[in-house]
């Protein structure tokens, strides 16, 4: 069976068409699913499905499974999600490579962040982005908003060339890690939860612990700010939490310039911060040999934009 997927990969002609549907399912696999990764890839769940038909007829293969039982890749599929990062990797090195022979930035170079970047105040991520898009106009950037465990597995593969997370995992022995800024993260409820009116002096961990409690599907469930809390949902984004708070049948935790204009407008409160308040280091991240200089000039541009004022 390998021999035959080998065969009709080499046999497959490579144009434009082909390479967007190999992103497509790059891209599906990454996010594990269809619907999972229709906010990477601005399309509908019914477009990605009929890319990925499309892809499985032009390659002969059942690259993927999928139904009640979610999603799996199949032996053939796994094969050809290897062959496809090693072919982006490629691609993206020898423009990388041309482009520097030339003395210029060129290529693709693909980024990926968690969501709530906009109103961190500690970050002008929009900054940065107009600085790096002034020192290299001419390398294509691909930003991907995702999940702390997919930007971290991404990187591993190679999917990211680099990324702004709040954690590197277990990346750090193979990649350059830089510590950019923290993020204030606090406890918040909405109008209509049982806690939205009660003074913080009565708020006891037992109380806290009985209510229903928003987690993140990335955190580990266990005591945060020694409270014990009783995990009822789970969301890897910030606005998956925010709408969970605002149905007022949940409290969570927010970084607090995400939070601020809930907070202003009344819709939200926040809980005792004096002492359920916690901090999230985030860094920059991207290989540690032979990054492109596309991916070092993001990461300066991202590192000097936590100094200036917003």
């Amino acid at each position: 069976m390998i021999n035959k997927v080998r065969h009709r990969v080499l046999n497959l002609s490579l144009g434009d068409a082909e390479l967007r549907l190999l992103r497509v399912f790059a891209s599906v696999v990454q996010h594990g699913g269809f619907s999972a990764a229709q906010s990477a890839l601005g399309m509908t769940q019914a477009t990605i499905s009929t890319h990925m038909r499309h892809l499985e007829e032009r390659l002969g293969l059942r690259l993927c499974s999928r139904g009640r039982s979610g999603f799996e890749l199949t032996d053939e599929g796994r094969l050809v999600y290897d062959a496809t990062l090693e072919l982006f990797g490629s691609l993206e090195k020898f423009q990388s490579r041309i482009g520097e022979a030339q003395g210029e930035l060129t290529g693709s170079l693909s980024f990926g962040t968690v969501d709530a970047m906009i109103t961190n105040r500690e970050l002008d991520l929009q900054g940065a982005l107009a600085a790096f898009h002034a020192k290299a106009p001419r390398v294509h950037l691909e930003i991907d908003v995702a999940a702390p465990q997919v930007l971290n597995q991404g990187l591993l593969n190679g999917s990211y060339q680099i990324v702004l997370m709040p954690s590197v995992g277990n990346v750090t022995a193979h990649f350059r890690s830089q510590a950019v800024f923290s993020e204030v993260q606090k406890l918040y409820c909405a109008v209509g939860h049982p806690l939205f009116a009660r003074p913080d002096a009565e708020l006891t961990d037992g109380e806290l612990e009985s209510q229903s409690f928003a987690g993140r599907t990335y955190m580990l469930n266990e005591t945060i700010c020694g409270v014990n809390f009783n995990w009822a949902a789970a969301t890897p984004h910030m606005e998956g939490t925010l709408l969970l708070l605002l149905s007022g049948a949940y409290i969570g935790f927010l970084p607090d310039h995400y939070a601020d204009e809930w907070v202003r407008t009344g819709r939200l409160r926040v809980l005792a911060p004096e002492r359920l308040t916690f901090e999230d280091i985030f860094h920059i991240a991207y290989p540690r040999n032979k990054p492109s200089r596309a991916a070092e000039t993001l990461a300066q541009t991202i590192t000097e934009s936590r100094s200036k004022p917003r």
